[in-house]
């Protein structure tokens, strides 16, 4: 069993910076792939980025790509998802998500799932 607890969300206006956080409880987190995903009022939940349990191998949506980066600190069990050069696109609620198996852009491939944060970009 695996608990997340996303914060670091807030108001940005376009152009800034914000970094997401996602703790996680219990011994095992190291063994799990993250995953960050978002979604938007009216819109379907979609893949933001993703990185392996060692933290050696991260993919990322292509619409964040160059913007955003995801890592971990396994010792801290923590994930980050550092988002810069916002734009007010991003405005969502932010998820992390772990995978026993591998990082996937599929949500339904994650096993658990924080409560989410809120991120919203001003023009």
């Amino acid at each position: 069993q695996v608990q997340l607890v996303e914060s670091g969300g807030g108001l940005v206006q376009a152009g800034g910076s914000l970094r997401l956080s996602c703790a996680a409880s219990g011994r095992t987190f190291s063994s799990y792939a993250m995953g960050w995903f978002r979604q938007a009022p009216g819109k379907e939940r979609e893949f933001v980025a993703a990185i392996s349990w060692s933290g050696g191998s991260t993919y990322y949506a292509d619409s964040v790509k160059g913007r955003f980066t995801i890592s971990r600190d396994n010792a801290k069990n923590t994930v980050y998802l550092q988002m810069n050069s916002l734009k007010p696109e991003d405005t969502a609620v932010y998820y992390c998500a772990a995978n026993s198996d591998r990082p996937d852009t599929r949500g339904h491939e994650y096993d658990y799932w924080g409560q989410g944060t809120q991120v919203t970009v001003s023009s």
